[in-house]
């Protein structure tokens, strides 16, 4: 399994210690607004466990990040393959921090890393992103990794049940579009 770093980061493997912040994380109502709920710790350990086995057997997915000064526990990054039953296919980027952690540029950061991982070590022509649409924070990152945005692409995702959170934007970045030089050390 690849492990990636960056000047202030390490995305890797999850660890026992990562779940009880994980679940606390999950359980914090302003780090999940964008999603339908918040999860409780058995959800929590069964996604960790799904991370973690997608990690084992392509080497690459969602991973734990954490501070590399300090080894804090602050979030997730990565990539997945994008679930059957959406209407568009590929390998999604995502990420998801504590909220101590926001306002620091890490989630762009750690996105960043796993963006170049993406183009550099799995070859892939295009990466997508996707969020909520009133999701200004996830957007702002989106940009900043020099994704686009086409309003055609919009969607309601069938996974989230009717509420305001059901529409959700894709945003777009293709290899030769990318800056290599700005992602992972």
């Amino acid at each position: 399994m690849s492990e990636l770093r960056t000047d202030r980061l390490v995305l890797r493997g999850w660890r026992p210690s990562d779940l009880d912040p994980w679940a606390a994380m999950n359980a914090d109502p302003v780090v999940r607004e964008y999603f339908p709920e918040v999860l409780t710790r058995a959800q929590s350990e069964a996604s960790v466990a799904r991370f973690q086995a997608g990690l084992d057997r392509r080497g690459w997915g969602w991973w734990a990040v954490e501070i590399a000064a300090t080894g804090e526990f602050i979030g997730f990054a990565g990539l997945d393959p994008v679930e059957d039953g959406m209407p568009f296919t590929g390998v999604e980027a995502g990420w998801r921090l504590a909220r101590p952690a926001w306002g620091n540029g890490f989630a762009t950061e750690a996105a960043r890393a796993a963006v170049t991982h993406a183009f550099e070590e799995l070859g892939l022509a295009e990466v997508l992103a996707v969020t909520a649409a009133g999701n200004r924070r996830s957007r702002a990152v989106m940009d900043r990794l020099g994704m686009t945005y086409d309003p055609a692409d919009d969607f309601d995702d069938p996974e989230i049940p009717e509420s305001p959170l059901r529409r959700s934007v894709v945003y777009r970045l293709r290899s030769r579009d990318h800056d290599h030089r700005s992602g992972a050390l």
